[in-house]
Parts: C-alpha cells; structure tokens; sequence
C-alpha cells in the first residue's frame, strides 16, 4: 500500500496503471420508508435493479470477470448475505463471484467501497462492485437498536460502553448544545437542503445516477389493491419547503430539544452500485475511456458514542493529512446530513462555512433521504455526476456513523 499512495495534489490528479477507478456510480431513486414508492420493495429487489445495470452498461465486461462484490447494509435479515448472493446471482453475474456485505452503521457503503478498492489496490482482485441497500421500510423498527443485550453491557460502569445504543437523534441535541447549533441554524441549514435537492432534480441532476426500479406497491388504504409501479425519482424532496415551516415543527427527541423531523434525515429506502477496476485492467478490457473517477483513500476515526456526529470533522483532516490534500484542493462536498445540527458543526470546524456553495450542492440526506447502508453510494454517484458538471476534479465523501465514528474517502474525477 505505500507505493499504491500518491499524496499531493499534483500526484493525487496523475494516472496511473494501478489506479483503483470508477466506471459507474449507479444508485436507485430514494424514497421515504412506510409511504414513498419503494416501501413495499425488499432491500435485495432493489440491489438487484443496480447491479443489473451495472451490468447492462458494459454489454463487452464479462460478468465472470468480476472478482468480487460488497455491499453495505445495516439492518437486512442476516446481514444480507444470503439475499444480496441470491440478486447477484438472479441478475447474471456467475457463482464464480465472490459475495460479502458490510456494516459500519451509516457509512457501510463506504466501507465496503474501500474494501473493493483495497482488494484492487493489493492485487487480490482485478474487478469488483461495491454499493449498499436497505430497506428501512421493512427492518428500522425492529432492528435499529437490540432489543437484548448481555446484561453486563447495559449496566456497564464504561460510560461509552453504554452510550453505544444512544438513540441517534439525542446524540444530535448532545452536539447542538455542546457546540452552540443553535435551532433557527438548524432550520435554515435544512431549508437550504431541500431547495437545493429541488432545484438539482428540476434540472435532471439526478437523471444519469438513477435506476427506475419497476416493484409492486400496495395502496395503504385498500391492501388488497396491489399493482406494478416503476419508480424513477427521488420522493423526500420537498420543494416549499421554508424556514417559517420548519420553525413550527415539534422537537422529535427532547422536549425541549431543536432536532425535529424537518432538520434531520429522513428514514428511506434505496440502494447502489459502482463499479471498480485497476486502470490497467480497464485497459486490457477495452474499457479506459469508461473511467469516470478514482478512488484516492480512505480514513476512519473515532470519538465518542453520544455526539457521534462530529466524526467528519475527525476523519476529513486525517484523510487530507493522510493524501497530502489541502482543504481548498477540494472542489465538491459530500457530508451526510444525518442530522442538522452535526452537519453545520463539520462545516465549522473544518472551516468550510465561506464555501457552502460546494458543501452538498445537491441537497443531502435531509432532503435526499439516508437510507443507511446505501446511502455512501448515492452520495458517490452524486458527488462524481456533480464533478462532471462543474469541471472539480477532486471530491470528498464523508460519513459520521452510529456508536462514535467519522469516515471520509478522497475521489478523483476524470
């Protein structure tokens, strides 16, 4: 891995053989969980709408050639492996392909993007997939905090221990008062993801990255009125949305808290898929001129369990130490809206507030939706599709995760 890392910028934008790099960040719409177009769909329905046309995009690539495929989930039934195999295998890629899935709370996607790239960094695979699905629909209720625990972790005298299984939306009042968010930022921040995301998909920003899933959906109010419905675009966006409206939503998780469910992100359903190659392999295949990006690193970090949403601002300047970046090299944002009030406090601590302009500029989860373990590769594909537009050649994808921990990966565009 030291001769794989290329650090400055001036190395980081060179190409070479052993690049890992991206010939596809493809993602399905992300709808709203209990009530958006996919909520009657399983996690793996989705998963296999990606990875089919993954497939189908490069009609040349062998299936067999893939080596390997990960994907991230956090709540799916036995962590999804035996039905993220089945889809893979249902949609024509061979049982010679190896199958894995990850789970690193809110950033599995990420994590199992960077366990494909080093695979390929290493030399261990050629090709792989990597992506994320999740049903929140289907598995949220039941399966997002444990019900049973060993008794000596619920009572256990390690105060981190403990907070492990915080509910999420305390640990987003914990940042708020702890580090001066106030509620009215809040709202602002989460208005402006929302007009952003509107505006992105009435200019069709989304269009390439998006797969239309076709599923069956059942009217709520008739069950027994079941029909096929193809579902082609994101359903959390609310375009009218303002400031005025958020401020007159109830807190969610305090009584007198400001995290409410107008400044947080939404629960969804999605997954998504990208494909990776060594460069020099893409070559050999006929597929270099395919190459929309590379990947350039990864970094973890870790802080405590109940203000976890600070863990951007932990890994973005480990990541940018650790490939010799500059914070203004970087041209394009991704930081996970989990929360608003995490989301400004990494803006201000990484000293992005004067460039909001490149923080998101498509909305996020607050809009966009996060569902969990698919949600690192709808923000790769938007990150990469947003890149070609604007012209930035480097991006950065970035993850606070559930239990204390941020994730960030350096991207490159071509």
């Amino acid at each position: 891995m030291a001769g794989f890392l290329q650090k400055g910028i001036k190395n980081v934008l060179q190409k070479n053989a052993h690049d890992v790099v991206f010939l596809s960040a493809l993602r399905t719409p992300v709808t709203r969980a209990k009530k958006g177009g996919l909520r009657d769909a399983y996690d793996h329905e989705m998963l296999a709408a990606v990875l089919k046309a993954t497939v189908q995009k490069f009609p040349n690539l062998d299936p067999a050639k893939i080596d390997d495929v990960c994907i991230g989930t956090v709540l799916s039934e036995l962590g999804g492996s035996k039905a993220g195999r089945m889809a893979m295998n249902h949609i024509g890629i061979p049982t010679t392909t190896s199958f894995s899935t990850a789970n690193r709370a809110c950033a599995s996607g990420l994590t199992a993007i960077t366990n494909i790239a080093n695979s390929i960094a290493v030399g261990q695979i050629d090709v792989g997939i990597a992506g994320g699905m999740e049903s929140m629909t289907r598995n949220y209720g039941s399966r997002a905090i444990p019900t049973q625990l060993w008794s000596e972790l619920k009572d256990s005298p390690v105060k981190d221990a403990r907070e492990c299984i915080m509910n999420m939306g305390i640990t987003s009042e914990n940042v708020a008062e702890r580090y001066g968010v106030s509620r009215a930022d809040q709202d602002a921040f989460a208005a402006e993801s929302h007009l952003r995301a509107a505006k992105a998909q009435s200019n069709g920003n989304f269009d390439a990255e998006i797969v239309p899933v076709t599923t069956q959906w059942v009217d709520p109010e008739v069950p027994e009125n079941e029909k096929s419905i193809t579902v082609t675009k994101d359903d959390g966006i609310r375009p009218n949305t303002t400031v005025e409206k958020l401020a007159s939503m109830k807190p969610a998780f305090k009584g007198d808290g400001a995290s409410t469910a107008g400044n947080s992100s939404q629960v969804s359903d999605g997954a998504s898929a990208a494909l990776m190659m060594r460069r020099s392999t893409a070559t050999a295949l006929g597929l270099s001129s395919s190459i929309i990006g590379k990947w350039a690193g990864t970094q973890v970090a870790g802080c405590a369990p109940d203000e976890m949403g600070i863990g951007p601002a932990l890994a973005i300047p480990k990541l940018l130490a650790y490939t010799g970046i500059a914070t203004e090299d970087v041209g394009v944002w991704e930081i996970n809206e989990a929360f608003a009030s995490q989301a400004l406090y990494c803006v201000r601590t990484l000293g992005l507030e004067n460039s909001l302009d490149r923080v998101n500029p498509n909305g996020g989860a607050i809009a966009l939706g996060h569902p969990l373990g698919a949600t690192s590769g709808r923000m790769l594909a938007t990150l990469l599709s947003e890149m070609g537009r604007s012209g930035a050649q480097v991006g950065v994808v970035s993850k606070c995760i559930g239990t204390g921990m941020g994730m960030a990966s350096l991207i490159v565009r071509e």
